[in-house]
C-alpha cells in the first residue's frame, strides 16, 4: 500500500478516508448543551452503583456487604473486556448515520430496562441465587449504558480540535452527569425515601428505591434520545471509518499501540486510583450520614445538592484554571485539594473539634466543605476527560489511526471503578469492622462506624494523592497540542 511519509513517521495514505465529508461550521453553544444532557443517564447510574445499589441489597434485600461489592466487581471484569471491544467497534463502524449515532439510539430502551430490573430482584432469592441476579443485572446495566458512553464521549474531539473549547465540551458533559446523577439522589432521598410507620429510617424503606428505579429508567431514556438526536446534524461533519479491514492479531496489536501513550497510561493510572477513591467515599456516604452524623434521609437529600453546587462552579472553575495554568497542573492541584477538604470534617470529628450530631451547625458545615469538595473534584475530572481528547491527537500522529472510541473506553472503565473497585472496598471496610446487615442507627455499636472512620480517612488520601502524582508522566501542553494539531492538518490536507 502507498505510504506517505511526513516529518519522519509514516501514515498510511487511507486514513484520509476518515476525514470529514465537508468543512464542519463553528460548535454552536448550543449542541455542546445538548451534548452534554446526555451524561443524565450516566450519571443516574453513576450514583445509583455509588450510593444505592450496596446498601440497597446490604441494609434492606438484607444481603452480605461483601457479597454485594464481589457481585459489582465481577461487573466490573465484564466492563474491562467489553469497553474496549464497544470502543473499537464504534471506531470501525460504517453506517449513513456515521461511526457512533446509530449505536448511541439503539442503546436507549435496553439501558433504561435494564436499569429498572436490576433493583426488583425476584422473590425468594438469596445467597448464590442472589448473587447471580446481581452479576447478571449489573453487568447488562452497565454494557447497555457503555454503548452509548463511549460513543458519546468519542464524539467530544470529533467536535472540536481546539483546547480551551474542549475543555468547554467536557465541562458540559460533567456537568450534566452530576447534576443529573445527584439531583436523582437528591429526589430518591427527599421523597422517595421518606420516613414511614413502618420504616422509620427513610433510608431503609424499599418501596422508595422502587419509585428510584422507575423515575431513573424514564429519564435516562429521554435524555439519551435528546442528545442523540440534538448531535444528529453533526454527522456529515464527523469522521468516517478507515476502509482498511484487519484480523484480530493486528486489532490487539493496534489497541496495545494505542494504549502504550505515556500521557494516556498516565491518565489511566490517576483515574483509576482516584475514581476508586469517589466509589468508595459513595458507597459509604449513606452510611457515615446515617451512623455517623445521624442525618435523616431529607437532610442526606439537602446534603447530596453540594454536588450540584460543585457541578455549577465546575463549570465555571474547569475552563477558567485550563486557561491559567494548563490542563495537567490543573487536575493534579484539584485533586490533592478535594481529598484534603473531603478528609477535613471525619479528621475534626475524631480529634473532639468539629460539631455534635445534635447541633444546628453541624449540617451548614458539612454542606459547605463536601460543596467545595465536588467542586475540586468534578473540575478535575472533567479536565482529565479534555486531556484524553489532547492524547487522541498525539496518538494519532505516531499511529496513523483515530482511535476516540478505544481511548473513552478506557476512560468509560476508569469510571467505573467507582461502582467496582470502589464499592468493592467499601464493601471490605464494611466486613472488616463487622457492619450487621439490617441494622438501625439505636442498634448499632458505636466503635464499629468510627472504626470505619478510622481506616476511611487513609485509604481515600492514599488513593488521591498516589493517583495525581501520575500525572507528571503526562508531557501535553498548550503549545504541543497546538504543533500536533498543526501537523494533523497538514497530514489531512486540511488548512
Amino acid at each position: 500500500m502507498e505510504k506517505v511519509v511526513q516529518c519522519g513517521t509514516s501514515v498510511d495514505a487511507a486514513a484520509s478516508s476518515s476525514l470529514p465529508g465537508s468543512i464542519a461550521p463553528p460548535l454552536k453553544k448550543s449542541t455542546q448543551v445538548v451534548y452534554g444532557v446526555g451524561s443524565v443517564a450516566y450519571g443516574i447510574k453513576d450514583v445509583a452503583f455509588r450510593s444505592f445499589l450496596l446498601i440497597y441489597y446490604n441494609q434492606v434485600i438484607g444481603a452480605p456487604a461483601a457479597l454485594v461489592s464481589a457481585a459489582i466487581m465481577v461487573a466490573l471484569v465484564v466492563d474491562a473486556i467489553s469497553d474496549p471491544v464497544i470502543g473499537q467497534f464504534s471506531d470501525r463502524l460504517k453506517t449513513r448515520w456515521g461511526r457512533r449515532h446509530p449505536l448511541m439510539y439503539a442503546s436507549a430502551i435496553p439501558a433504561s430496562l435494564s436499569f429498572l430490573l436490576l433493583w426488583v430482584p425476584p422473590e425468594g432469592l438469596s445467597g448464590t441465587g442472589l448473587f447471580i441476579y446481581l452479576v447478571l443485572m449489573a453487568s447488562l446495566v452497565r454494557t447497555c449504558i457503555t454503548f452509548y458512553e463511549i460513543p458519546s464521549s468519542a464524539l467530544a474531539p470529533e467536535l472540536t480540535s481546539e483546547y480551551d473549547e474542549r475543555t468547554s465540551i467536557a465541562s458540559y458533559r460533567y456537568f450534566f452527569g452530576y447534576v443529573g446523577g445527584l439531583g436523582m439522589s437528591f429526589l430518591t432521598l427527599f421523597v422517595f425515601l421518606h420516613p414511614t410507620e413502618e420504616y422509620p429510617v427513610g433510608q431503609l424503606n424499599p418501596d422508595g428505591y422502587l419509585m428510584f428505579a422507575v423515575v431513573g429508567a424514564l429519564v435516562m431514556i429521554v435524555t439519551v434520545l435528546v442528545s442523540t438526536m440534538g448531535t444528529h446534524h453533526r454527522i456529515p461533519y464527523l469522521r468516517q471509518p478507515d476502509v482498511n479491514k484487519v484480523g484480530f492479531l493486528e486489532t490487539i496489536r493496534q489497541m496495545r499501540e494505542s494504549f502504550s501513550h505515556p500521557g494516556f497510561l498516565a491518565i489511566l493510572s490517576f483515574g483509576v486510583l482516584k475514581y476508586t477513591a469517589i466509589g468508595m467515599t459513595g458507597a459509604l456516604t449513606l452510611y457515615f450520614g446515617t451512623f455517623f452524623w445521624g442525618l435523616e434521609s431529607r437532610q442526606l437529600a439537602l446534603l447530596a445538592l453540594d454536588g450540584v453546587i460543585g457541578a455549577c462552579l465546575a463549570l465555571v472553575l474547569a475552563p477558567m484554571v485550563s486557561r491559567r495554568f494548563g490542563k495537567r497542573n490543573s487536575a493534579f492541584w484539584l485533586a490533592v485539594a478535594a481529598v484534603l477538604v473531603a478528609v477535613t470534617p471525619y479528621v475534626l470529628r475524631l480529634s473532639g473539634w468539629f460539631f455534635e450530631n445534635d447541633n444546628p451547625w453541624l449540617l451548614p458545615a458539612l454542606f459547605g466543605l463536601q460543596a467545595v469538595y465536588a467542586t475540586c473534584g468534578i473540575a478535575s475530572a472533567t479536565l482529565v476527560h479534555a486531556m484524553i481528547g489532547d492524547v487522541i491527537d498525539e496518538s494519532s500522529l505516531r499511529t496513523g489511526r483515530r482511535a476516540e472510541g478505544l481511548f473513552y473506553a478506557a476512560n468509560s472503565f476508569m469510571q467505573k471503578c467507582v461502582s467496582g473497585l470502589g464499592v468493592l472496598v467499601a464493601g471490605l471496610l464494611l466486613a472488616a469492622v463487622g457492619m450487621p446487615e439490617g441494622t438501625t442507627p439505636d442498634q448499632l455499636d458505636p466503635s464499629i462506624i468510627r472504626n470505619l472512620v478510622i481506616i476511611y480517612i487513609p485509604a481515600i488520601t492514599l488513593l488521591y494523592i498516589v493517583g495525581a502524582s501520575l500525572l507528571a508522566y503526562y508531557r501535553i501542553d498548550r503549545a504541543s497540542h497546538e504543533a500536533n494539531v498543526a501537523e494533523l492538518k497538514v497530514r489531512e490536507g486540511r488548512r
